[in-house]
């Protein structure tokens, strides 16, 4: 109770992870890792132990290389099952507790999965809303697992989805899906970009039942402290989910009172409950908490209180 999780985006580079913990002289708690559509967790499951932080998946359905992998409506249609059933297996045949952040950011239009265009129109077609919402909803029933595919297909079949689908290398599906101990985490942005009445998070939202977390990204950068206080009050107490940061950070130039203001908002709101810093990738990127000493300090400072734990319970080790 009253604990806070501090966590940091991963860079695929364990060493990342330790420097940045030494410099802001917390080891993370969480550490949250961005997967394109059908990745393995063959690389990131040892890194996740080495650096002893419970992991954040983040997944996307755009490849490295650009390409579209997959839209909302083929994911709720069971095109993707093959990738789903994996994770279900993955994630517990290693006890593995992790927070799953599918298709973050969905009302952000340069997302391949955004229900909105950057013009403020309505996609549509295999972007609808009501997709994303059925897609969200059947990511959260096949990585949760915990009963036998009979009564999965039934749970799929109640709102409307096609049964577990044989995809890919699900050559046999399995009897089975064991429980995963996941938990799901739901992350608009407090009001959409663009700001536009259509693209608000409502129309993302899946239900209380597919979503144990509710989650947003907020920067120095293009912030709006209203819409974060408003998001707050909607959707974490309204819904009576817990709230994180699922991204935070400093955005282009030093900011420490970015840095205090935002600990201040964590610290007086009882239901936050993590925030991830994004660090992104190299060392001369707009977001490394290194090139910004008056808010590495700050975040430091701040950090030093005991209310932010070194380590997540039952976190992953060898």
């Amino acid at each position: 109770p009253g604990k806070v999780f501090f966590g940091v985006t991963d860079t695929g580079v364990g060493n990342d992870f330790r420097d940045f913990a030494q410099d802001v002289g917390k080891h993370p708690a969480v550490v949250q890792t961005f997967h394109p559509w059908g990745n393995t967790l063959h690389r990131a499951m040892p890194r996740w132990k080495a650096v002893r932080a419970r992991p954040m998946l983040h997944i996307t359905t755009r490849a490295d290389s650009g390409a579209e992998l997959i839209t909302p409506k083929q994911i709720a249609r069971g095109i993707g099952d093959d990738y789903l059933l994996r994770l279900n297996r993955s994630l517990s045949r290693n006890h593995l507790r992790a927070y799953i952040r599918p298709l973050g950011e969905p009302n952000r239009c340069l997302n391949y999965y955004a229900g909105v265009d950057c013009s403020g129109k309505v996609r549509g077609g295999h972007y609808a809303f009501k997709w994303y919402r059925s897609a969200f909803r059947r990511i959260a029933i096949i990585i949760r697992g915990g009963a036998k595919r009979g009564k999965i297909n039934a749970r799929l079949k109640k709102i409307g989805l096609p049964k577990v689908q044989k995809r890919g290398g699900s050559r046999i599906l399995p009897r089975v899906l064991p429980k995963a101990p996941v938990a799901m985490v739901w992350s608009p942005l407090p009001a959409g970009s663009p700001t536009v009445k259509v693209n608000r998070p409502k129309n993302y939202w899946p239900g209380t039942d597919w979503v144990d977390w509710v989650a947003t990204d907020f920067y120095s950068r293009h912030n709006n402290w209203k819409h974060l206080k408003k998001f707050y009050v909607k959707w974490s107490l309204g819904k009576r989910r817990p709230m994180a940061l699922s991204e935070f950070g400093l955005w282009g130039k030093d900011n420490p009172g970015f840095i205090k203001k935002i600990f201040r908002f964590v610290k007086s709101r009882k239901q936050m409950r993590m925030m991830v810093y994004y660090q992104d990738f190299g060392t001369s990127n707009e977001f490394r908490i290194q090139n910004f000493p008056r808010g590495r300090k700050t975040l430091k400072k701040f950090l030093s209180a005991e209310r932010f734990p070194k380590f997540a319970p039952h976190y992953p080790r060898d």
